[in-house]
């Protein structure tokens, strides 16, 4: 699939087939997120990839977004460093997941994770060190239905020329 391919299908995806995913494809999709652009080269993202199905029913009861990751083959949750610019860093890495899901035909959604409440349940129920921030959950798996993106502000809307 060609990059503006996956851009303009990619829509979030929240419901799910009872079907796996193979390792080599999550391992795809976290080598798509550490490939993200980076503030001073610092990378500072650490992924868990999460497929046990009592881990993801936990997730989804913790973050009160995302209910329907108990229903998800898989999630990843981004952490990153408590660097000066881990939130850009940290939400690129997601981006690159999110469009490198789209291209392997699975679906999938961002689940917020920056200044929410739940954040140190997470941190918690996942054993990550105090020093690291939760920047997103990326809930995977293969689609029921065929999501359709809907963006109701066109190109011509959002557009300006050298100054507004």
């Amino acid at each position: 699939m060609e990059t503006f391919d996956s851009i303009s299908k990619r829509a979030s995806v929240r419901v799910y087939q009872s079907k796996t995913i193979k390792k080599s494809l999550l391992e795809k999709l976290v080598d798509a997120g550490r490939r993200a652009p980076t503030a001073r080269a610092i990378e500072p993202w650490e992924f868990i990839v999460i497929t046990n199905n009592d881990i993801l029913k936990k997730l989804g009861e913790i973050a009160a977004s995302g209910n329907f990751i108990k229903d998800a083959a898989a999630c990843i949750v981004i952490f990153c460093k408590d660097t000066k610019y881990y939130l850009e860093d940290g939400c690129a890495a997601t981006e690159n997941i999110l469009l490198a899901a789209q291209d392997l035909d699975l679906g999938a959604c961002w689940v917020a994770g920056d200044k929410k409440p739940y954040t140190g349940d997470i941190s918690k129920l996942l054993g990550v060190p105090s020093d690291l921030k939760l920047v997103s959950l990326i809930s995977l798996g293969w689609p029921k239905t065929k999501a359709e993106q809907v963006k109701n502000r066109k190109l011509k809307d959002v557009i300006h020329w050298e100054k507004f």
